[in-house]
């Protein structure tokens, strides 16, 4: 544990001392949430618990269901998953299967089913380890779904992932076309992927990605990110494919505002934000009509997800490090 404590302790030094970079933070952030060791220290810290909440749902379907009625009845249209990826063992899968399940129902009975989807990360289902065990699981969760009227989108993880979800994706839409695919434009891939999904009744979420990537894979630079993700757009609506715009970044909503207006009158496409993250723009979109789904994440295997959103928000990362580094 002794290098995850340097580690943090330096990075904290740097923040208090106003000598950290933006960029060099956030690569800490993306390092420490595969890192088991930070992990149990970033779970035990005080300062977490706040973070937490403010990112996460809650530990329970429950919770989840909560957050997604006080949203729907805000006017947004909500996505929820269960936080969990990277499952080795088939019965940690059917776990997963029988959580997602277990939730399709509840949301189908508490009557929101009409706004609401099922995101799944296909690793969740032990992507990697058995494809036709993952790919059978994922299709009894979207069978499911359809059966209460409700969509499901497969999330997207990091590189070494793409491919597999993609081509999984594929096979599932032959019998659930509505099914949403993920791509991130921070791929240099991207672009391709986007003409392969580029056609009429095609959803899909396009975001700037959340991994830690390789240079000779993936766009370092906003801008070449930015200018990657207008590049794709403007594929998938040159395809007639329904963009799910699944950014923050305000130059680039008002940027796809543009290119959507220009291709089809501002129509058929909506923007997909995460829960506690500007939800003051997420309420902005709703009164200028936009359709706005929040994602909506819960489960008791928060720490990937909460470290990889504290890495895009530069503020609360120099509050966690302080408190880690003083620990330490």
């Amino acid at each position: 544990m002794a290098p995850e404590r340097t580690a943090w302790g330096a990075a904290a030094r740097q923040v208090r001392d106003g000598m950290g970079p933006g960029a060099a933070l956030r690569h800490l952030l993306l390092w420490a949430s595969r890192r088991h060791g930070v992990q149990s220290v970033v779970s035990t810290s005080p300062m977490t618990r706040g973070l937490v909440r403010r990112f996460v749902a809650g530990e329970t379907a429950a919770d989840a269901l909560a957050v997604s009625r006080a949203l729907l009845a805000a006017g947004m249209r909500v996505t929820l998953d269960r936080l969990g990826e990277d499952t080795r063992d088939p019965g940690d899968a059917a776990a997963t299967v029988a959580s997602l399940r277990r939730l399709i129902d509840a949301l189908r009975d508490a009557g929101m089913a009409p706004g609401a989807e099922v995101s799944v990360k296909l690793s969740s289902l032990g992507q990697g380890v058995d494809d036709e065990l993952c790919e059978r699981s994922a299709r009894e969760v979207c069978r499911a779904a359809a059966g209460a009227g409700m969509l499901v989108t497969l999330d997207m993880e990091d590189h070494r992932t793409t491919a597999s979800t993609l081509r999984i994706g594929a096979r599932l839409r032959a019998e659930m076309p509505d099914l949403g695919l993920v791509v991130q434009a921070s791929l240099r891939r991207s672009e391709d992927d986007c003409r392969a999904l580029a056609f009429p009744g095609s959803r899909v979420r396009l975001c700037k990605g959340a991994y830690q990537e390789p240079a000779a894979l993936a766009w370092q630079q906003r801008a070449e990110v930015r200018a990657a993700y207008v590049r794709c757009l403007r594929i998938l609506l040159d395809g007639g494919a329904t963009p799910l715009l699944a950014t923050h970044d305000p130059v680039l909503i008002s940027a796809s505002h543009r290119v959507v207006a220009r291709h089809h009158g501002g129509g058929g496409h909506e923007h997909q934000m995460l829960y506690g993250i500007r939800p003051d723009e997420q309420e902005r979109l709703v009164a200028a009509g936009e359709v706005v789904r929040v994602y909506v994440p819960f489960g008791t295997r928060w720490y990937p997800y909460l470290m990889r959103r504290l890495a895009e928000r530069p503020a609360n990362l120099a509050l966690l490090l302080r408190s880690l580094g003083d620990r330490g």
